[in-house]
């Protein structure tokens, strides 16, 4: 890799960090300076200003990592049980500081997809491919489920009730009802096969 697409690299990953613990707003770009140790025209060199680098980091870092968080729950032998599982392991593993604080993708989305259009298209496009993630995945288990059921809404649903949790322990300052949600969530999600049995 050559020096200056480290140095991109760098300015991503420093960004990503800063602005997960800050938010976009409050990011800002002489503490990304001061952290990767360059000068301000090196930033420049690569991203025309601060939302360019905002997207790019939205894009190259955020979008992939949340993907491939959700990835390996869906693409077990059974979604249904995959997902059940990630969403209890994340409930468990989980400390109450990080729950009650909000997933930092979500406090992104929610804080800047009002107010940013480059932003808004960019949430709405990772929202596409996640639900495109597991709905695919569901489809794969079709005989398995419930002759009505419609994947497509079936995966924004899993989703919005999973966000939801985040944002309703967020705005309580309440782990327990993350918890709560999280099980109602897996009752749902196991609901969806024709006998409401994992398979063995």
């Amino acid at each position: 890799m050559r020096d200056a697409d480290q140095t991109r690299q760098k300015i991503l990953e420093v960004s990503a960090d800063e602005i997960h613990k800050h938010g976009f707003t409050a990011t800002s770009l002489s503490a990304i300076i001061k952290r990767c140790e360059i000068s301000k025209g090196a930033v420049y060199h690569h991203f025309a200003n601060k939302m360019e680098l905002g997207y790019a980091v939205f894009e190259e870092v955020f979008t992939p990592m949340f993907l491939a968080m959700w990835q390996p729950a869906v693409e077990v032998e059974d979604p249904i049980e995959g997902l059940c599982q990630f969403f209890t392991q994340m409930s468990k593993e989980s400390s109450c500081d990080e729950i009650v604080c909000g997933c930092p993708l979500n406090n992104l989305c929610q804080e800047m997809s009002g107010i940013d259009e480059g932003f808004r298209l960019r949430i709405l496009n990772m929202q596409q491919q996640l639900n495109q993630l597991i709905s695919i995945n569901l489809q794969r288990i079709s005989a398995q489920l419930r002759p009505e059921i419609d994947v497509t809404q079936v995966a924004y649903f899993i989703v919005a009730s999973f966000n939801g949790s985040s944002n309703l322990s967020k705005s309580s300052q309440n782990k327990d009802l993350f918890d709560k949600v999280i099980n109602e969530l897996c009752l749902y999600i196991r609901s969806l096969r024709k006998n409401n049995k994992p398979t063995q």
